[in-house]
């Protein structure tokens, strides 16, 4: 069977082409290494995504974004200290359950998601590290590097 060679003026294109295609999967396998299955399932629904779509334009700017984590920070630090160690992060919230969905509490209060977080080893998470890994969270889901997620990047499809 006669193999098909494109022309090396098509070449190019078709390399472009994909790249293009596989880009939001390498995105996804980011995201699956970056974070937890569950903290991922969690994350990307449009039921949280309203959630912190504090604005309503059906988008979720990196202010909206940060504000939320900001508020995310503050439910699992019960003592207020500024870092929340392993007992903190793992135990459930009540002001956490207020403002977000079960399934994101779930996914991100685990040892695996804290330890994921907690960059230095120390066994707690500072309000630095958490907002940094939030940064990042937020920079991989932004695919197009728009500064705000609308539904296909905050879903991941």
């Amino acid at each position: 069977m006669p193999q098909f060679r494109p022309s090396p003026r098509i070449q190019p294109l078709i390399v472009f082409l994909a790249a293009l295609t596989c880009a939001p999967l390498a995105n996804a396998d980011d995201m699956a290494s970056f974070a937890t299955g569950g903290y991922a399932r969690g994350l990307r629904t449009m039921k949280e995504m309203h959630k912190i779509d504090t604005d309503g334009d059906g988008t979720v700017s990196k202010a909206e974004w940060l504000a939320y984590q900001e508020k995310v920070f503050a439910a699992l630090d019960k003592k207020k200290t500024g870092v929340v160690d392993e007992k903190e992060f793992l135990t459930p919230s009540s002001d956490l359950v207020t403002f977000a969905t079960g399934g994101y509490a779930r996914g991100l209060q685990t040892k695996a998601m804290m330890h994921k977080i907690d960059t230095d080893g120390d066994g707690t998470v500072s309000h630095d590290e958490f907002i940094a890994y939030q940064t990042k969270v937020f920079d991989m889901m932004d695919v197009s590097k728009s500064g705000s997620l609308g539904s296909r990047d905050f879903l991941g499809k």
